[in-house]
């Protein structure tokens, strides 16, 4: 149903809906390219054909440890769909230099860019069609809801959880990689024109730059993002989990495979908080189980050791270390004018999505505008809005988002919320006191 239809009021008769038909491929399924030569053939279409590139590619995502890429799909007007196996090969550089300046057309860009960029393929101008629908305001931007809402075909998506390091592919799987750039190049069309209608293209193209340089962030203390960590009781069992996580991390590396395929989670935090001294106990442990359990008792029953070895000064903190603001619940106790800007510039911000159609969280990163907030520039009244746009230049916000944002962080910052002061509670009256009449 098209997003803007009205909704048929309660207790109106709603006529059944026809199921959207299924996209299938127009040219047929294409052999996998996995040969020298079977290469030579693609890169030579690919060069031969015009306009942009529509790419994707997938990944093993809770089998293997790497997030490296185990088929590449590719569509060009003129060249038709080709579908690479990037395992059979070195690099895909030829094909990189066949594709040129073209623009390339994937959804989801962020989650493909790296390991494309591993193997090769790097590009040179890109149109995402998960963030322009994004900045467009649709309401849902999965891929095949997009499909489904532009283009009027329903998408399957049953394989996108499979282990696409398996050898051979099955055709299944290969007919629903093949579907996945079908109608990217539709896609685009459409998008790019509504973007230019709203005013929004250049928006989409200052996001589309930024994430040509995109890499992953580097997090601090990645053990700490430990699912139920805050089940773990007191510093001493989070030195445990810090201790299993490093060595299943480096365990789970060797061997390919995801950490949580050794021992999830939930076991980690049974083990960090029992801390059994030997094997038996620790397989006793109630929590701990999962067919790694037994087969890498000793390397966690030492990882224990380590935990219970460590003096009381290397035990981690209980909160988790960082460069920015504190939690933004303890903002109000630890400065109440801090919280009174956030909850000003939260208020605007709010309005202004619904205004711009434009999730918040697109309109800026939100670790940004907090951190401006926390400490905001101490310049003179009449820089203070230049000032805000340049920390937030510094931080890597887009112009885009910068006009729009800093003059209502600045705002914020003038003219902060009424802070919400909590009633202190009364005195306890000493014994023998006498109350005032």
């Amino acid at each position: 149903m098209d997003r803007d239809t009205p909704q048929p009021s309660e207790g109106d008769e709603q006529p059944a809906v026809s199921p959207a038909p299924l996209l299938g491929l127009r040219d047929g399924l294409p052999e996998i390219t996995d040969t020298e030569e079977g290469l030579a053939e693609v890169v030579a279409r690919v060069a031969a054909g015009t306009g942009p590139v529509g790419l994707d590619a997938e990944r093993a995502s809770g089998y293997r440890y790497s997030a490296r890429a185990y088929l590449v799909q590719l569509r060009r007007e003129g060249s038709g769909t080709a579908l690479v196996d990037p395992i059979a090969f070195d690099d895909l550089t030829a094909l990189n230099e066949a594709i040129g300046d073209a623009e390339w057309i994937l959804h989801a860009a962020s989650q493909d860019l790296p390991c494309l960029r591993e193997i090769g393929l790097r590009p040179a101008s890109l149109f995402d069609t998960e963030l322009a629908a994004r900045l467009l305001g649709y309401p849902r931007v999965g891929l095949a809801t997009l499909v489904e809402s532009i283009v009027g075909q329903s998408m399957r998506k049953e394989h996108s959880a499979a282990d696409w390091s398996k050898r051979p592919l099955p055709t299944p799987w290969l007919e629903y990689a093949a579907l996945d750039v079908e109608v990217l190049l539709e896609l685009r069309e459409v998008l790019g024109r509504e973007l230019e209608e709203s005013g929004k293209a250049e928006w989409a193209r200052q996001e589309f730059e930024h994430l040509l340089d995109f890499e992953p962030p580097t997090r601090l203390d990645p053990w700490r993002r430990t699912s139920g960590i805050h089940k773990a009781k007191g510093r001493r069992a989070l030195a445990a989990v810090r201790e299993l996580w490093l060595v299943r991390d480096e365990l789970a590396e060797s061997l390919d495979t995801t950490p949580g395929r050794l021992i999830p989670d939930s076991s980690m935090i049974a083990a960090a908080n029992a801390l059994p001294t030997n094997g038996k106990l620790l397989l006793a442990t109630a929590g701990f189980h999962g067919r790694g359990a037994r087969r890498y008792l000793d390397t966690w029953v030492e990882a224990l050791k380590r935990a219970r070895a460590l003096p009381d000064s290397e035990l981690p903190p209980l909160a988790n270390r960082s460069d920015g603001p504190p939690q933004v619940r303890s903002w109000a106790e630890r400065d109440p004018v801090a919280a009174a800007r956030l909850s000003a510039a939260r208020t605007a911000v709010a309005a202004l999505s619904e205004e711009r159609n434009v999730p918040i969280e697109n309109l800026l990163t939100p670790d940004y505008m907090r951190r401006v907030l926390w400490s905001p520039p101490k310049v003179a009244e009449a820089e203070l809005e230049g000032a805000v746009g340049e920390e937030l230049r510094r931080l890597g916000a887009r112009q885009w988002q910068i006009d729009l944002m800093a003059p209502l962080i600045s705002e914020a910052i003038r003219h902060p919320a009424e802070p919400v002061v909590q009633d202190a509670p009364a005195p306890v009256e000493a014994a023998g006191d006498v109350p005032p009449a």
